[in-house]
């Protein structure tokens, strides 16, 4: 079970229906799937439920510890012919939480293993030149790892491409930054870790049946994010590593140059902590701060990493992120998509209707507190800055709220600007700035950028209730999950499933209905869904919903309750909108939001 988190469920999908402890039996004999990677012979096991094989804690690179802490990765060290068993989940990478939000909530600091290096591969048996998907996990750059089954998502597509899921270094074991990690190491080393894991990917795949050159590059939260990271990479020179990505909820916070004061702070603290500060005895054994914090031990770091992040800062934000690096991540995202500097052919790009929830502080209900949480949370602002933002999100004019909690229809009556099934009023006008200038902005940049220049996207909206963040990945790994009704879960998993197999996420009317006739969907003339890419001068979007059935409401203390769809009756309501005047014009303060990035910055 992911550290500390006593309901994940909740918000990290459903976690408890989907890690591999809740698997089936493995056994291990001599007819189970075996590969040999050269470094490596690795036996996986079969599980003829979902009839696939898979492979567990594969290393793709050398542990990252002693010298190569703070280091880019290695390859690993051949093991001499020997066959590993790859039937257990690797060990998690170690975990740093978040600070402020209540531990119900999942996002806890927790023991780890650096070495922790591993992913995990689903093929089918006899598979042969299958696309991929390579998924990066969310979890704020610092917490959880590769434990989602995607074996349901696979069936849904008849077995048709492969999954590799991978681990990377999280906290500050990935994200330390300062001019002394510039020097002596390795700055964004977890993001390296990333690109690595993509190299072996075209290595080695074909071993397990896959196509390197159909590869397709997803994740949700960070892991979206990170996606984003590598589609702008060196400045968006090309790539051979994908083809395409899926990017669920990019998660863009605050982009620092590794230089500025906040990581530096972030930086000194963790030292500090560490026990290699200034004046300390434990400093005084080494030539200078660097080479003391490789040394340490590696519970004392992990301590460390918990701690800052847990303790410096404001609700539900992480203390170590990726940072400018003038070399892998060159400049701020708002910036470089707007010249359609990515790599890739097509992208895949979506957000969930309540995307502030939970990470965004809950008690902000009045104008005081709203003035406190935007001075604090956006201390770079101008004076013009904030009187603008104001005007934008129509602060002075929100109606009050009545307290009645129901989701918007997005394009007409109340919108996201005061109303939603988490918040009314002022707290709902927090919630949803968060939410758009963190994850739905990025998204919808991404869709611009790659709607140019011959390449193609298409955008898409979860709108299930309750799509709080990170609700919408039992969707995709649906595996032991309840929410949402296995209907919509197979819709979705064939969007995204052709999107890898077909470059295109348009699916069948029978496979978006179910068979329901009283189901909504857009259709086009040819049997299939009606779904145009998104383009600039069509900015349409689809919006994922469901109706009917039972609704009941949902409490997770201290802070919120919502409303979940269950039981019979269930059916699916997609419709096309237009992304720009969504939720009372969100692509004009996504406009306003790019001219303000350095100040965020993003």
């Amino acid at each position: 079970m992911i550290p500390g988190c006593s309901i994940c469920s909740w918000i990290i999908a459903a976690a408890v229906g989907t890690i591999e402890a809740l698997a089936l039996p493995r056994a291990i004999s001599s007819s189970s799937p075996t590969v040999d990677l050269g470094y490596a012979t690795y036996q996986g096991y079969y599980n003829s439920t979902y009839d696939i094989n898979i492979w567990k804690s594969v290393r793709y690179a050398a542990p990252p510890v002693g010298n190569l802490r703070w280091q880019a990765p290695q390859p690993p060290v051949p093991d001499n012919g020997q066959v590993t068993p790859a039937v257990d989940q690797p060990p998690l990478c170690p975990q740093s939480g978040a600070f402020g939000l209540p531990e119900a909530y999942g996002f806890n600091s927790g023991p780890g293993d650096e070495d922790c290096l591993y992913l995990n591969v689903y093929a089918a048996p006899n598979a042969s030149n299958l696309p991929v998907l390579v998924w990066i996990h969310g979890g704020g750059y610092s917490v959880f790892g590769a434990v989602y089954d995607p074996s349901a998502w696979l069936n849904a597509n008849d077995n048709g491409f492969i999954v590799v899921e991978m681990q990377y270094r999280l906290g500050a074991f990935g994200y330390l930054s300062s001019p002394d990690i510039k020097e002596n190491g390795q700055l964004n080393a977890g993001i390296l870790d990333q690109r690595f894991a993509l190299e072996w990917v075209q290595q080695h795949i074909s071993q397990f049946g896959g196509d390197p050159t159909r590869v397709t590059l997803g994740g949700e939260s960070s892991g979206a994010g990170a996606v984003m990271h590598h589609s702008m990479a060196y400045g968006g020179q090309e790539s051979n590593l994908f083809n395409n990505i899926i990017a669920a909820s990019p998660y863009l916070p605050s982009l620092y140059t590794y230089n500025d004061p906040i990581p530096i702070a972030r930086y000194d603290a963790f030292v500090e902590l560490a026990g290699c500060g200034q004046g300390s005895s434990q400093l005084s054994k080494y030539s200078n701060t660097f080479e003391c914090l490789v040394a340490a031990d590696s519970a004392l770091l992990q301590n460390a990493s918990g701690t800052v992040s847990t303790t410096l800062g404001y609700f539900g934000t992480f203390a170590f992120l990726p940072v400018i690096d003038g070399d892998y991540i060159q400049e701020l995202p708002s910036a470089q998509t707007l010249r359609g500097q990515v790599v890739g052919k097509r992208a895949l790009v979506g957000n969930n209707a309540n995307e502030g929830v939970p990470l965004i502080n809950p008690t902000v209900d009045s104008r005081e507190k709203f003035d406190d949480f935007i001075s604090k949370t956006l201390p770079l602002f101008t004076t013009q800055d904030i009187t603008s933002l104001g005007d934008v999100y129509e602060i002075d004019s929100l109606p009050s709220g009545n307290g009645l909690l129901y989701d918007t229809l997005g394009f007409t009556g109340p919108t996201a600007l005061y109303q939603s099934g988490m918040a009314t009023g002022i707290q709902q006008a927090v919630f949803n700035l968060a939410a758009e200038t963190t994850f739905h902005c990025p998204a919808q940049w991404l869709a611009e950028t790659f709607s140019i220049d011959s390449r193609q996207a298409w955008k898409y909206q979860y709108s299930v209730t309750p799509s709080y963040h990170g609700a919408d990945v039992t969707a995709y790994f649906s595996v032991g999950a309840t929410l949402p009704n296995a209907d919509f879960s197979h819709a979705i998993q064939k969007i995204a499933g052709n999107f890898i197999i077909y470059d295109n996420p348009v699916i069948s009317v029978s496979d978006a209905t179910a068979g329901h006739s009283n189901a909504t969907v857009p259709i086009g003339a040819d049997g299939s869904i009606e779904w145009p890419g998104f383009t600039i001068e069509n900015p349409v979007q689809m919006n994922l919903n469901t109706t009917g059935g039972s609704v009941s409401q949902v409490s997770v203390p201290p802070y919120l309750k919502y409303y979940v769809r269950s039981g019979p009756g269930i059916v699916n309501e997609f419709n096309l909108t237009n992304l720009f005047t969504w939720e009372g014009g969100r692509g004009q303060r996504c406009d306003f939001w790019r001219t303000v990035a350095e100040r965020v910055p993003q």
